[in-house]
C-alpha cells in the first residue's frame, strides 16, 4: 500500500510566535536530535534557551546554528546530569544570564539495545544514572529554586512508551524511564500546590541520526523499519513533538498536571492487541475465513 506524504500545518509550528516571550527554558540533551528540535521551536516562540550535554563542542555548534536560524539567545553549558553540583551550576548560570528559569525539559538519555545477560552491571547502572538519576537531579535542583523563590514552574520529562509497557532488549532504559514516569506523577501531586506542573511525553519512533544509527546500525535499520509497526505507517516528524512539548510547558496547558502524553502514531497499541497483526491477511484470505465462520454458524 502506498502511504501518502503527510504535509500539514504541523510543519509550521503550533503556537503564536510570541508565546514564550520573556520565558527561559533549559533543555538537557539539547545539542542534537529531539532536544535540538524542541529547543529550536522554543526559540522561535520567543524563549531564552539553555542547552546542556557533556559535549561542549557539539553544544556550541548547535547554539550557533539555532541563533542563526531564529535570532534568539542560546546559552550552551556542559553538564553531566549525573553530577548534582554540575546541574546546580547550570541553574545558577542560567539565572545569572537571563534572570530566572521558567521550565526544564529533562531530555538527556542513553540506551543500549542488547540481550540483558550481555550487559555488565556498570553498563546497566550507567543508563539508570543518566536517565533516572539525571532527571531527579535536574527536577530537584530547579524545583527547590522555584519553591524558594515562590515561582511557578514547569517540568517536562521525555520518557518512552515502554516506560509503562516494558520492553525486551532495552531493560535498563525501561527501568529508568519507568522511574521517571513515577517521579512525574508523584511530583505533580506534591508540588502542584506550589504551582509547579510536572508532565511527560512518551514518543514513539522519531528518527534521529545519531541515536538511531547507534541503536540499529547498517542493514538492521532497514530490516527493523519502525514505520511498519505504526498504524499510521510513518514515523514522527520532529516538529510534531516540538509542538507538543511547547504546548505542555505553555500557559495554554495550565490545567494539565501529572499526565503522560503518548505521541507514537498508535505504535504501542498496535503491539498491545492480540489480533492487530491480522492486517497482513489479504481479502481472499478473509473471504475464506468468512466462509468457514458461516459454515460453523458464527454469522
Amino acid at each position: 500500500m502506498q502511504i501518502p506524504d503527510i504535509n500539514n500545518d504541523a510543519d509550521n509550528g503550533m503556537l503564536r510566535p510570541d508565546a514564550f516571550k520573556g520565558k527561559t527554558i533549559i533543555v538537557t540533551g539539547g545539542g542534537t536530535g529531539l532536544g535540538k528540535a524542541m529547543g529550536t521551536y522554543f526559540l522561535k516562540l520567543g524563549a531564552n534557551l539553555i542547552i546542556t550535554s557533556r559535549k561542549l563542542d557539539v553544544l556550541q555548534k548547535t547554539a550557533a546554528e539555532m541563533e542563526a536560524e531564529t535570532g534568539g539567545k542560546v546559552l550552551a553549558l556542559s553538564c553531566d546530569v549525573r553530577n548534582y553540583p554540575e546541574v546546580e551550576n547550570v541553574l545558577n548560570k542560567a539565572i545569572e544570564t537571563f534572570g530566572s528559569v521558567n521550565a526544564i525539559v529533562n531530555n538527556a538519555a542513553g540506551n543500549f539495545i542488547s540481550p540483558t545477560e550481555r550487559l555488565s552491571a556498570n553498563a546497566f547502572s550507567t543508563i539508570i544514572d543518566i536517565v533516572l538519576k539525571g532527571s531527579v537531579n535536574c527536577s530537584l535542583a530547579i524545583g527547590k529554586y522555584w519553591i524558594r523563590e515562590n515561582m511557578p514552574g514547569n517540568i517536562l520529562n521525555i520518557i518512552t512508551t515502554y516506560a509503562f509497557t516494558g520492553s525486551a532488549y532495552v531493560v535498563p532504559s525501561a527501568c529508568a524511564k519507568g522511574g521517571v514516569l513515577a517521579m512525574t506523577r508523584s511530583l505533580a501531586a506534591e508540588w502542584g500546590r506550589h504551582q509547579i506542573r510536572t508532565n511527560a511525553i512518551a514518543p514513539g519512533p522519531f528518527p534521529t541520526k545519531g541515536a538511531w544509527e547507534r541503536l540499529l546500525p547498517g542493514e538492521m535499520a532497514e530490516k527493523f523499519d519502525f514505520k511498519n509497526r505504526v498504524p499510521l505507517k510513518r514515523v514522527g516528524k520532529h516538529q510534531e513533538i516540538a509542538n507538543l512539548a511547547a504546548y505542555l510547558i505553555s500557559d495554554y496547558s495550565g490545567y494539565i498536571n501529572g499526565d503522560v502524553i503518548t505521541i507514537d502514531g498508535g505504535e504501542w497499541l498496535q503491539g498491545a492487541g492480540q489480533f492487530n497483526g491480522l492486517e497482513m491477511i489479504t481479502n481472499d484470505m478473509w473471504d475464506g475465513i468468512e466462509q468457514l465462520t458461516r459454515s460453523a454458524g458464527g454469522k
